[in-house]
């Protein structure tokens, strides 16, 4: 399933990542674990405290990559509202929803100031990325002046959460891709809500 040339700690690492993603942290047992990283009996161990320790660097690197592909878009070449829009309509697998936002609904994770905060930390790093990006706007005259960027920001990353929700009840991407091309009607400028300063 891995590459040949994958670490035993990396591929632990993965298999806890997609299994964590898939079941849950209580769904996810250290038998699934090796089992799925193709590992021996006694590797977890070997390389990790036990599962919480393993859990750890698992949501940690879910949460960089997350960070990495979203500053990937938001950094490229573009206006404000180019970086917007390519964030939003970026590519997704939105019925599974994202992996990040995902970990805010496991209980077991929110429980645990340790697990829960790479998790956090992660979302606010990206809040004031999109802030930095929705200020630039306003900067330009791009955005009406009146606008608080990180109230937008918020409200771009509680689209796109609510997005993902929405389509997985709905078991199908549509209502994700009405969300965020209602949010760009308004942020679009000239014409959107944002452009004349109504909230």
């Amino acid at each position: 399933m891995y590459s040949g040339f994958m670490s035993t700690p990396d591929r632990l690492i993965e298999s806890t990542r997609e299994l964590l993603w898939e079941r849950g942290y209580v769904g996810t047992s250290p038998k699934a674990i090796l089992e799925r990283a193709g590992a021996g009996q006694g590797s977890m161990y070997h390389h990790f405290r036990g599962k919480p320790d393993l859990a750890l660097a698992a949501i940690r690197r879910t949460a960089e990559e997350m960070l990495a592909a979203a500053e990937a878009v938001l950094d490229a070449p573009g206006s404000p509202y180019e970086r917007v829009e390519a964030y939003l309509r970026r590519e997704r697998d939105v019925l599974r929803g994202c992996p990040v936002g995902r970990l805010t609904m496991d209980p077991d994770v929110i429980a645990s100031d340790e697990l829960r905060a790479p998790v956090d930390e992660a979302l606010a790093r990206l809040r004031g990325r999109l802030a930095a990006v929705v200020e630039e706007g306003v900067r330009q005259g791009q955005f009406a002046s009146t606008l608080d960027s990180g109230e937008i920001a918020s409200t771009i990353l509680a689209t796109v959460q609510g997005g993902y929700v929405l389509a997985r009840a709905s078991g199908s991407p549509a209502a994700f891709d009405t969300a965020v091309r209602g949010l760009l009607a308004l942020l679009a400028p000239g014409d959107g809500l944002v452009r004349e300063g109504r909230r």
